[in-house]
């Protein structure tokens, strides 16, 4: 649901999924249940089933079903700008279809045998919008969040954090700067004065240059 919503169109869908060669092909069997039941069998002729929002993103989006391999959707109506949820395997990194955010209903899936090469994979790359976990294992889950960089995200599900306005949204790096949603937002797009008022009762002498072993007390009083 969370990558097919919209067609794919939103920010924070997930772009790509790192699955465990494992469990693969479990993952696969489940996933092609979730769409039919989402979507039908065939969503193309859904009329609840959104459009591309124009004909240039059509057109980028289609040009990504010639990679890899197919293994659920791929049909796309061109007059009316629409294309059904599509999987796509035997996808890397140096596929056209990772090289730029998808914004479209084209899911990549790829396979990893350990959590390093998922995060040399993730890492090489700009930080992410969003990132969502899927795992029992309370190890998994702290080893996942200590070593990738993004703005925010779910664990065991997707895109609802962004639903809360007790938590803020945003990016890190090149996904974003800052955050808004709830109180976050005022404090986003309000100034706060800095002031520092000092008493007149009295000076600190040794703040000053020409003050007797000055830096030494600073240093002692701030080291």
């Amino acid at each position: 649901m969370g990558k097919f919503i919209n067609a794919g169109q939103t920010c924070i869908a997930p772009d790509y999924v790192y699955v465990h060669r494992n469990v693969r092909d479990l993952f696969l069997e489940e996933l092609k249940k979730a769409v039919f039941d989402l979507y039908g069998a065939s969503p193309v002729k859904n009329p609840h089933y959104t459009r591309i929002v124009n004909r240039k993103h059509f057109q980028r989006l289609t040009g990504y079903l010639s990679e890899g391999e197919i293994i659920l959707g791929g049909s796309f109506d061109e007059e009316r700008l629409v294309i059904e949820p599509t999987v796509l395997t035997g996808i890397t990194w140096e596929h056209h279809v990772m090289q730029e955010e998808i914004f479209g209903p084209v899911l990549p899936v790829m396979e990893y045998d350990s959590l390093t090469e998922v995060f040399n994979g993730i890492l090489r790359h700009p930080d992410p919008l969003a990132l969502y976990l899927f795992t029992e294992s309370s190890a998994v889950e702290k080893e996942v969040l200590s070593n990738v960089s993004f703005g925010g995200g779910c664990i065991n599900d997707t895109i609802f954090h962004v639903t809360s306005p007790h938590l803020p949204f945003g990016g890190v790096g090149k996904s974003g700067m800052g955050y808004y949603h709830g109180k976050a937002s005022f404090d986003a797009f309000s100034h706060k004065k800095i002031i520092l008022k000092q008493t007149t009762l009295f000076d600190i002498p040794f703040r000053y240059s020409t003050g007797k072993k000055g830096l030494k007390l600073i240093k002692r009083l701030y080291g």
